[in-house]
């Protein structure tokens, strides 16, 4: 890198200074550039929209985020191994070979590669791409040797040594594949293979020298095995039939209560139910023996069976059951076997059997997989100059893109493409926003990100077809947000084109623009109005519902009792017709609401009157100024407000909630915001071939036009006095 100062340039986008990278020279000098003017010091390497390889190859300490250091560092490199920097900001797919240096060290190893690598694949071409890299079996697979240090069974001459690698993978079970695809062993798969099976060898040898650890020679294996899976269950009895032998009150209770039986009375029973399992081995009485035939519990009875065969018979002779004195001498007799048993090494190996890890071990097998291992190793530099080639085409491709979004913002706010932090395109209530961020914890994002004071709808994406499912914050900057509510449905497209359900579930509310401001406090007025209305009618009819249920069953109870019985005397007068006016409509009762409603009315009259006899004893240039002076004192707060608000709306909090670490206030401001998100508007040539039949019928727009002429007209006539000079 020079050491001379070099002169950056600048350019002011979202209300901060921003530097440009347009030359191999300004990217060469990326160091020079104090930190405190890159817009990102760290970012994550996941859920970006850009080539997660890419980033991951950047990560140098493989935590996950990429730092400056980590930018500075692949600059470095790349001044190494490219020939001229210029050809970063051209954002190229290929990397020619003659764009690769020949005078550094790293560069001759890239660019001998990459030749080694179109000659792999057997291309004629003199520029090499990332799908060329991207198949690691066909890139490698024509070489014996690649250098990671792994060594398949192919690589072997030898076919004993071909047996013996596969014979370590599938032992040792590494599960390690080389660059050709294969699977391969490692020095370290080699040294545990040999280590366990010389620690085998050395457990067999020692029951070789030993008797007492083969009491039954090549059946011991087997008698240790039967012998304990009893072992457990004989002591439980034999110390059972002690105990009754000690207190004989103890015998019933040591069989199980009759409350046991009784409950294993009434259901379906096998011999391999646990209840049953869990009973003694035998009936218990003092000092018995355990019978080795009949009388035993079913659930053991095979078990018992095996005892009496591979331990009983070949160690005591045939027996037909067994005494606690025999059964001790039988745990004597088996003891050191059981312990040598329990000490035999864990390993695969002991599968292969005596004779083959003998043999393996007194071959020169290691020797000679270790000799190829290292073969392997010594090309460990040109196999990881090919590695490289990998990352310089994905370098020269897309480096500067990454620069653009981390240490500026320029392609985020020159809108020439989408930054790397965007996720896709949300078509939801006639909109599209092109501010979409991939949201892992939404209300741990949303506790930041509302910060930003930017309008956001979290929205659960999911895509049926083919189970994809993710979260999208949506940063609406234009329209207004009446319909953005929880609930509502849309289309999300994300940077691939495929399209995905999505709805919102959560709503971060804040300013959409002044436009709305303006409105939004007639709209609240609109809807307490419209709110108390439909409260009282639906007070009023619910009441009127209850009144008139109430009067149909009393008249169907009138109807259920009948005509009163006669009487001896006079018959009472008919009801004169005002009475029974006076029941259907009782004027007393309601001469208050009447009265009430009147004066009501006759106040609203008066404060209109008022307030319209003091705007016409206005003068007319006072008139306008009176209106505008109560629209903004009605719009003006809300206004003030929101435009307060549009102008601290950041991007920062957005992004610091996803796991950036942003060092500017990369503002988003009212211009800038509209381009974010696009009202759907019909096109200036476009045409409407039908009329709406069913549109509401409006007036004219000249009649509205004559009459605000004449009311102006008369206006100012009056406040000229010609009235008053015509009436004089």
């Amino acid at each position: 890198m020079s050491t001379t100062a070099h002169d950056f340039r600048f350019f002011r986008a979202g209300g901060f200074d921003q530097v440009r990278l347009d030359t191999g020279a300004d990217i060469r000098n990326l160091s020079q550039l104090d930190q405190k003017l890159w817009v990102a010091l760290a970012c994550p390497t996941t859920g970006a929209e850009f080539d997660p390889k890419t980033l991951q190859m950047l990560d140098v300490d493989g935590d996950g985020r990429l730092r400056v250091p980590d930018l500075l560092a692949a600059v470095a490199w790349l001044d190494k191994v490219l020939v001229n920097l210029d050809d970063l900001p051209k954002r190229l797919p290929a990397l020619p070979l003659a764009a690769i240096s020949d005078v550094t060290p790293e560069g001759r190893a890239v660019r001998a590669s990459a030749s080694e690598i179109l000659k792999n694949l057997g291309r004629t071409s003199d520029a090499v791409t990332i799908e060329d890299t991207a198949d690691t079996a066909k890139v490698f697979g024509a070489t014996r040797f690649n250098g990671d240090g792994l060594v398949p069974s192919t690589v072997a001459d030898r076919p004993e040594d071909q047996k013996l690698i596969d014979e370590i993978i599938a032992t040792v079970g590494t599960g390690e594949l080389d660059r050709s695809g294969k699977p391969g062993v490692s020095v370290a798969a080699v040294k545990a293979f040999f280590d366990d099976a010389a620690a085998i060898e050395a457990w067999w040898a020692k029951a070789a020298g030993d008797p007492t650890l083969q009491p039954l020679g090549a059946a011991t294996d087997e008698a240790v095995a039967a012998f304990e899976a009893v072992e457990a269950k004989v002591e439980d009895y034999f110390t059972r039939c002690r105990l009754a032998a000690f207190d004989a009150r103890a015998t019933e209770p040591l069989s199980r209560p009759v409350e046991d039986w009784t409950a294993l009375a009434s259901r379906s029973l096998t011999a391999t139910d646990d209840a049953v399992k869990a009973f003694p081995l035998g009936r218990i009485e003092p000092s018995r023996s355990l019978s080795l035939g009949d009388g035993v519990n079913p659930s053991w009875a095979d078990a018992i069976d095996r005892l009496r065969g591979h331990v009983v018979a070949p160690l005591l002779g045939a027996r037909t059951a067994l005494t606690w004195s025999e059964w001790k001498e039988l745990r004597a007799r088996l003891s050191a076997a059981i312990a040598y048993r329990s000490a035999r090494p864990a390993s695969k190996s002991m599968g292969l059997g005596r004779e083959r890890v003998q043999a393996i071990l007194a071959s020169d097998g290691r020797g000679s997989i270790e000799a190829l291992i290292a073969q392997d190793e010594a090309l460990r530099p040109q196999a990881e100059a090919i590695a490289n080639v990998e990352k310089a085409v994905r370098l020269y491709r897309d480096f500067h893109q990454l620069l653009e979004n981390f240490v500026t913002f320029r392609d985020f706010y020159t809108r020439r493409g989408k930054a790397m932090f965007q996720a896709g395109t949300l078509y939801l209530d006639g909109r599209a926003c092109d501010l979409t961020l991939r949201v892992d914890d939404m209300g741990k994002h949303a506790a930041l990100a509302g910060l930003s004071q930017t309008y956001l709808a979290y929205c659960e994406c999911t895509r049926k077809s083919t189970g994809q499912k993710m979260t999208i914050a949506a940063c609406f900057t234009g329209g207004d947000s009446d319909f953005l509510m929880v609930g509502r449905n849309g289309v999300f497209y994300d940077r691939a084109g495929n399209d995905f359900d999505a709805t919102i579930v959560k709503v971060v509310e804040n300013p959409l623009s002044i436009r709305q401001a303006f409105w939004s406090p007639y709209k609240r007025i609109g809807r307490l109005i419209s709110d108390q209305i439909e409260k009282f009618s639906s007070s009023r009819d619910k009441a009127m519902h209850d009144k008139a249920g109430a009067g149909v069953e009393g008249a169907a109870k009138t109807a259920e009792a009948g005509p009163p019985p006669p009487t001896t005397s006079a018959p009472a007068p008919a009801p004169a017709p005002e009475s029974k006016a006076a029941a259907a409509f009782d004027v007393a009762k309601f001469a208050g609401v009447f009265a009430a409603i009147g004066l009501a009315l006759g106040a609203i009259g008066g404060v209109l009157a008022a307030v319209l006899s003091g705007f016409m004893s206005l003068r007319l240039w006072q008139m306008p100024l009176a209106l505008g002076g109560v629209v903004l004192l009605i719009s003006g707060p809300s206004m003030l407000m929101a435009w307060l608000k549009l102008r601290q709306r950041n991007l920062g909090p957005l992004l610091d909630a996803g796991g950036w670490a942003i060092n500017a206030r990369a503002r988003i401001n009212i211009p800038f915001g509209a381009t974010l998100t696009a009202v759907a508007e019909i096109p200036k040539s476009a045409m409407i071939a039908i009329p709406d039949p069913f549109a509401e019928k409006k007036k004219p727009v000249w009649l509205y036009v004559t009459i605000a002429v004449v009311i102006a007209l008369l206006a100012l006539a009056w406040d000229l006095g010609l009235f008053k000079r015509g009436i004089g």
